[in-house]
């Protein structure tokens, strides 16, 4: 349709979702939003949803209106077949989905024979099998990790926020039915086999379903908005976190041997730290230490004091008189042949822990030595780190993120 402007597309797209919320099957809606949307590309579908979102529509909406999109253009799109390099993020990310959808199928297949079967005597095998293709969904974490954690930043930093958002809401998703699946198999003895049949047909049909959708979503929309707005030179710095991260036991190990990242000489402002993770400024060094939760020492590779944190509430009293000073000085006599043992471990490296943990003022203080090594492990110190964990030690259950109250 010539002529059609951005926000009117976005009030179609608005009164559509309203339809659908309002319960209007999604094949009423379908014609209409073709119309709207017939030459409009992955990028810019991720631009309108970020601009409905912004407008106040829930993310849960905009995933509705996403199928809706799909189940419209699934056969031109699939006809638009994405070209990646094999050892790309995109090429690496592409072959995993087609590996999960070769499990899930695995699993329906599966799920299938064990409806037919009258007891689970009958199934022990199928049993065995699906309880190893539920630990290969489980292990696909890293992938969602790798997504959740390079990619996901990555196309932030570009303008792209609600897309991934919406991809890392369905990760959250697959995960909680993944847990399920783990779950019932678990304990598949001690439910009614009807039961256990039924619970299994439904979640398997469920994960499917999900899966399928999820993976079609990624490849069709999110991957090609990537490799429109990602720059070239970013993409060897995605691949890198992306081995940090590591791969699932189902990634083809030919796509994931190392790739050496070219060194690069950034320019650094003066006052500003530059590490290999990032950049802070001493101020922010300092604070950060000093906001930790644990009192720290460091004694450098010949044993005198270098520097302590000054924690709010420090355990054992540290001035600056100390600097400089051998370590074995300021520990009773008594127990210097200890601090000479660990230290040779360390330095020997034949050790890099070394913990204690005593009651001080009927609080349990955990002590533990640190061997500091650089990056080919020669020795370059060691940190003492301190903590009360008499409270930690209290902890139960869980208390999770949305459980917080300001």
């Amino acid at each position: 349709m010539g002529g059609v402007t951005e926000e009117d597309r976005k009030k179609v797209l608005k009164e559509i979702l309203k339809q659908l919320h309002e319960g209007v099957p999604p094949e009423q809606v379908k014609e209409r939003f073709r119309q709207f949307l017939e030459g409009v590309g992955p990028l810019e579908i991720a631009k309108i949803e970020q601009e409905l979102i912004s407008e106040g529509i829930s993310r849960e909406e905009i995933q509705r209106l996403c199928d809706v999109h799909l189940a419209v253009f699934r056969e031109r799109l699939e006809k638009q077949r994405l070209e990646a390099a094999p050892t790309s993020p995109i090429g690496i990310l592409l072959e995993e989905h087609r590996m999960l959808q070769q499990i899930t199928q695995k699993l329906s297949v599966l799920a299938e024979k064990v409806q037919s079967a009258e007891n689970l005597e009958n199934v022990k095998e199928e049993l065995a099998q699906l309880r190893r293709v539920a630990e290969e969904l489980l292990d696909a974490e890293k992938h969602y990790l790798r997504e959740e954690n390079v990619l996901f930043p990555v196309l932030e930093k570009h303008g792209i926020t609600e897309p991934p958002a919406i991809m890392w809401m369905e990760h959250n998703q697959l995960r909680e039915k993944k847990k399920q699946l783990k779950g019932l198999l678990e304990n598949a003895a001690t439910i009614n086999f009807q039961d256990f049949k039924r619970q299994l047909g439904e979640l398997a049909s469920a994960i499917n379903n999900a899966l399928n959708s999820h993976i079609f979503k990624e490849n069709n929309i999110l991957f090609p908005t990537a490799q429109r707005v990602v720059k070239e030179q970013e993409w060897a710095d995605v691949r890198a976190d992306f081995d940090e991260i590591g791969y699932c036991c189902f990634t083809p190990t030919h796509l994931i041997s190392k790739v050496e990242k070219p060194a690069e000489e950034k320019p650094v402002l003066e006052g500003i730290l530059q590490f290999d993770t990032g950049t802070l400024t001493k101020e922010e060094v300092e604070a950060i230490l000093n906001t930790l939760p644990v009192d720290i020492t460091f004694v450098d590779k010949d044993d005198a004091v270098k520097f302590f944190n000054k924690a709010e509430k420090r355990i054992f009293v540290r001035t600056k008189a100390i600097l400089g000073r051998k370590v074995q000085l300021c520990h009773p006599q008594k127990s210097i042949h200890v601090v000479n043992r660990i230290l040779e471990a360390f330095k020997k490296g034949e050790k890099d822990v070394a913990e204690f943990w005593i009651n001080v003022g009927g609080r349990l203080i955990h002590i533990r030595y640190l061997a500091v090594r650089d990056k080919d492990g020669k020795y370059l110190g060691t940190m003492e780190v301190t903590q009360d964990i008499t409270d930690l030690k209290k902890i139960e259950g869980e208390k999770r993120l949305l459980d917080w109250k300001g």
